[in-house]
């Protein structure tokens, strides 16, 4: 189900996330100094004072770190549009790295996703409830999406998995999504559909392609899934 990355004109709007960033303020390193007990100390020989050589006292300038902040990012206009209703599950803040293995994330319905990383942007997705499997999921060289009975799960290149409801059209038509885009939806064939994903003056940035399994795609951090029976929906 082929999906041309979605990249913006520099006059287009821009639907990357918002990044934010913060100055490191380190304080001034203090020093501190220890005080002897006069009365313990022990008196300095006069073989020693003779012998031992006459260092210097070295002298350091108080430890100072500042950094000047960095300029905030930005979000580009973008077309007013309201995100779907419905619930959106917590996913981690760090995607997880090739090679390590399998972790396990709820889903907004209460199932499980077994997430097993195979490397190389090769992830699958278990959906697990009551000890049954019910679905699989799997990302190569694309995102992949399912509705589930009105949840709509979507897994990316880079194993992240998201999962809400609600929000959804039913296709054949067009549709106004999160994050500003719209869906043009056409009916194809036999629980096959077709989206063009539109921005600007209606320009086509994308097409998702579900023929007789759904499919989904993160554009530009907007979350979308297409099944095979031409519902579509999005989430931010």
């Amino acid at each position: 189900m082929p999906f041309s990355t979605i990249r913006r004109a520099t006059t287009a709007r821009t639907l990357a996330g918002t990044v934010l960033t913060a100055a490191l303020l380190v304080p001034a390193a203090t020093a501190c100094s220890s005080t002897s007990d006069a009365g313990t100390a022990a008196p300095t020989t006069a073989a020693a004072a003779a012998t031992a050589p006459t260092a210097a006292p070295a002298t350091e300038p108080p430890a100072t770190a500042s950094a000047a902040p960095t300029p905030t990012g930005t979000r580009g206009a973008t077309p007013p549009a309201a995100a779907p209703s419905g619930h959106a599950a917590t996913t981690p803040a760090t995607p997880p790295k090739g090679g390590q293995g399998v972790r396990t994330e709820t889903l907004v319905d209460g199932s499980k996703a077994e997430i097993h990383d195979l490397g190389n942007q090769h992830y699958t997705a278990k959906i697990v409830n009551g000890g049954q499997v019910l679905a699989t999921m799997e990302t190569k060289e694309h995102d992949d999406g399912l509705d589930a009975n009105g949840m709509f799960v979507m897994l990316s290149l880079d194993g992240r998995i998201r999962s809400w409801m609600g929000g959804s059209h039913q296709g054949p038509g067009t549709f106004k999504l999160a994050g500003g885009w719209t869906a043009k939806v056409t009916k194809v064939g036999e629980l096959r559909y077709r989206a063009e994903i539109l921005g600007n003056e209606n320009a086509v940035y994308g097409t998702l392609e579900a023929n007789q399994h759904d499919v989904g795609v993160d554009a530009n951090g907007i979350s979308i899934v297409l099944s095979a029976g031409g519902e579509i929906s999005a989430h931010e």
